[in-house]
C-alpha cells in the first residue's frame, strides 16, 4: 500500500515539475500546502484565482425581480446600439 502512495507522489511532483520551474524539493512543499493538488498547485504558480461560486438567492421575489432586471437591461442595450449609441 505505502508502495503505490509514493508513485502517486512521485507522478503528481513529476506533474507539476512539467509545468512550473519548481525544483523537486519545492514541488514536494508545495504538494503538501495544497493538500496533494497538483492543479491547485499550478494554478498558484500562475497566478489563477479560484473562482467563486455565485451568490444564491433568498427568495423567489429577489429571482424574479433579478430576472426583471436583466431582461430590461439586456432589451435597453440592444435599444441603444439600434440607436447609434447617443443615449
Amino acid at each position: 500500500m505505502e508502495k503505490t502512495d509514493t508513485l502517486k507522489e512521485d507522478d503528481l511532483v513529476q506533474m507539476v515539475l512539467r509545468q512550473t520551474n519548481y525544483s523537486e524539493a519545492e514541488a514536494k512543499d508545495k504538494l503538501k500546502e495544497f493538500n496533494n493538488d497538483a492543479i491547485l498547485v499550478i494554478k498558484s504558480y500562475f497566478g489563477i484565482a479560484e473562482k467563486k461560486a455565485p451568490e444564491k438567492v433568498k427568495s423567489v421575489n429577489q429571482e424574479i425581480y433579478k430576472q426583471f432586471r436583466l431582461k430590461l437591461d439586456s432589451s435597453m442595450k440592444e435599444y441603444r446600439d439600434a440607436k447609434g449609441g447617443n443615449l
